[in-house]
């Protein structure tokens, strides 16, 4: 197995535990803001403005219905994302271009992962790509505050 092979899922756990960072803090952000909607529902939305923020499309059900019928909630919170939550600008900055990365070498062009987060003004276009040390180091550091680290392997 050669160096590359090795990184791609290590880095994927990284973009796994950014993701989960921002989970917690967009559930906590809807439920005070919404504080009248259920509990289960923000947590679907929530799931699903991640999804649509790094290109996942859950075909499984009732995700897939549940993202269609809540395309409009979805687009407005995506919306907000770069006011809302300015602190996690560069970690999911980070994340998406590491998934990009990933996927590039997996053979996948996702280009427009990168695009719509440009459009809903998340991307920090001047910042630059993070090397895999630099990444993996911010990663474990906002993991380790969150208490969602087990162990992250090393590159």
């Amino acid at each position: 197995m050669d160096f590359e092979s090795k990184l791609v899922p290590i880095m994927r756990e990284g973009i796994d535990i950014i993701k989960m960072i921002f989970f917690k803090k967009l559930k906590a952000h809807l439920s005070q803001k919404y504080p009248d909607w259920e509990p289960a529902y923000i947590g679907k939305l929530s799931g699903a403005i991640i999804n649509d923020l790094f290109g996942v499309v859950n075909t499984a059900e009732p995700f897939a219905s549940f993202a269609k019928e809540n395309k409009t909630h979805i687009e407005k919170e995506m919306k907000t994302i770069a006011t809302e939550f300015e602190e996690m600008r560069i970690p999911l900055t980070d994340a998406l271009r590491m998934q990009f990365l990933c996927d590039s070498q997996e053979g996948n062009d996702t280009p427009f992962i990168l695009d719509r987060a440009k459009k809903f003004d998340i991307l920090l276009v001047e910042r630059e790509i993070p090397l895999p040390n630099h990444f993996l180091t911010m990663v474990r550091n906002l993991g380790d505050k969150f208490n969602l680290l087990h162990q992250l392997g090393t590159a």
